[in-house]
């Protein structure tokens, strides 16, 4: 192909490099000159033309362009009419794109005239999407590299959907006391949505304690039904092979395959198999709607895709979706430090519901309930913190021996939570601008979240209070302004802060935290005995 000035004689049948107009004649980029249009150009004065002259073994950027659109075209992938030297590729069905890297890559590699792009693989497609598109730079090029390119494609088409197959999804819930049923209906609510897309639909729900007898129990039921997937979302997040999740999948016959994935969000999740159906232990962040690593195995399962060990360890490169809102250090450049907050652990309260006992002086985990919130808001960067004890004052400011906490008893604790409060703000140095009050009957809570509450007030000082969000519900702890302070003294017995926020309205700033801890206090004896032993949300 010859590109360059060519005299107006000799332009008919050339290519126009570019647009020309002379006179009433316009010849657009891409036009082949006709014998009138040569002659009016001359006419109007011009005397030669950028053009493009095909030699002997050249071949159009069109004619170029579909054969290798439809090389490159497999399962479920269709190819539009060529234009200006391009050909689009698009989905015919929904499911996962497929791609062979290796291939592309090559084909690439062959002249720079050549160039293929895609979406990246294993992306999740819907019918008519575009997932590839073959561009011809020049406007022709050379017979021989073509052929060179589709022999480097072999038989095999390197773009195809793996259509979605699986139909029906059995979803498994494990329960603690405290856990709002609420939190259990939404995630659904969120599951049937990630399925529709692929018509997939829930097909069992299965609501059991967090415990690895009835848990294995509800796997194997689910298992030997008509559902083609089964999901576990625990009520505690899984850490270790041993945890509840993947001790019921092995009591019940199946295997373990991986634990843990290198994409965050979605660290926490288990890949197992029983009877060759895939069982996925879901993270604590696929009861959020927004993308984690959870979508990437239950697309792909639902594909019929394999997802081996080795598939989940290589995640890794792009696997940082977003920033989580639980961590503690914000990876976001440019923010600033978070607020020099203080902290505050209510322990005053007598445990009226659960019977007989100081349920904050319980062991769970080897230590009293109460000194696992303590030792949250320690571990956080709240300074001072303030522990207002009541009931059993002693006993509870014995078991919180070691610590550097301020103590402060509440002698009205009888009257509620309102006089705790109260007393807590009151022993708050008078330069602190805000304060994060914990319960100290929910031992899951981290410093994490503690931390990325003083963040948002960081980033939004007006704001009256910060509050953490569960799938739109409030939970626990919150963090309260000084200017919210004097409001504080309005509030009569067992009225807390949700009062103070509900009034506060748009002064309050909303965190999505996807954390079943902040939902979680223990009230009564059946949470408590469900709550030892299992290991803190990491």
């Amino acid at each position: 192909m010859k590109f360059g000035p060519v005299p107006i004689a000799e332009a008919a049948g050339c290519v126009a490099a570019h647009t020309v107009r002379a006179g009433d004649v316009i010849v657009r980029k891409g036009a082949t000159i006709g014998d009138e249009d040569a002659r009016k150009f001359a006419a109007a004065g011009l005397t030669e033309i950028v053009a493009v002259q095909f030699e002997a073994g050249d071949i159009d950027e069109n004619a170029a362009a579909e054969q290798l659109a439809r090389a490159l075209a497999g399962k479920a992938v269709i190819t539009e009419a060529p234009f200006t030297g391009r050909v689009n590729l698009f989905a015919a069905a929904a499911g996962i794109l497929r791609i062979d890297a290796g291939v592309i890559d090559a084909l690439n590699a062959v002249d720079e005239a050549i160039t293929v792009a895609t979406l990246p693989a294993l992306k999740p497609v819907v019918a008519g999407e575009m997932v590839g598109t073959v561009k011809i730079i020049p406007y022709a090029v050379s017979e021989k590299r073509i052929a060179e390119a589709l022999e480097r494609l072999g038989a095999d088409r390197p773009i195809a959907i793996a259509e979605y197959r699986l139909k029906s999804v059995a979803v498994v819930s494990t329960l603690l006391p405290g856990l709002k049923t609420s939190v259990v209906d939404k995630t659904l609510r969120t599951m049937a949505e990630r399925l529709e897309p692929a018509g997939a639909a829930i097909e069992r729900d299965r609501r059991v304690p967090h415990e690895s007898p009835p848990l294995a129990e509800a796997i194997r039921e689910a298992v030997a039904g008509p559902a083609e997937l089964v999901v576990v979302f625990g009520a505690s997040a899984i850490t270790d092979r041993r945890d509840v999740v993947p001790q019921a999948l092995t009591l019940a016959g199946g295997r373990v395959e991986h634990l843990g994935m290198p994409v965050d969000p979605g660290n926490l999740l288990m890949l197992g198999t029983l009877d060759g159906k895939p069982v996925i232990g879901a993270p604590g962040c696929a009861r959020s709607p927004k993308e984690n690593g959870f979508d990437w195995v239950l697309q792909r399962s639902l594909a019929g895709v394999p997802v081996s060990r080795a598939d989940i360890q290589k995640m890794g490169v792009g696997g940082l979706l977003m920033e989580i809102v639980s961590r503690p250090q914000p990876r976001a450049p440019g923010r600033g430090e978070a607020a020099p907050v203080a902290g505050i652990v209510l322990a005053a309260g007598r445990s009226t519901r659960m019977g007989t006992g100081n349920k904050l002086l319980q062991a769970v985990r080897g230590k009293p309930l109460v000194r696992h919130a303590v030792e949250a808001q320690l571990a956080s960067r709240a300074a001072p913190v303030i522990v207002v004890t009541g009931h059993q004052k002693d006993e509870v400011h014995s078991v919180l021996a070691g610590l550097d906490v301020i103590v402060v008893h509440n002698p009205a604790f009888a009257e509620g939570l309102s006089g705790s409060l109260k007393a807590g703000l009151a022993a708050l140095p008078a330069d602190v601008p805000g304060v994060v009050v914990s319960l100290g009957d929910m031992p899951n809570v981290t410093a994490g979240v503690i931390d990325r509450l003083a963040q948002a007030f960081a980033d939004r000082p007006d704001a009256l209070a910060v509050a953490p969000t569960l799938l739109g519900q409030r939970g626990n702890p919150v963090l309260l302004a000084r200017a919210i302070f004097p409001k504080v003294a309005k509030l009569g017995g067992d009225q807390g802060a949700r009062r103070l926020l509900d009034a506060a309205g748009d002064a309050v700033e909303e965190i999505a935290l996807d954390d079943p801890a902040i939902a979680l206090d223990i009230d009564t004896p059946e949470a408590l005995r469900a709550l030892t032993g299992q290991g803190p949300r990491s």
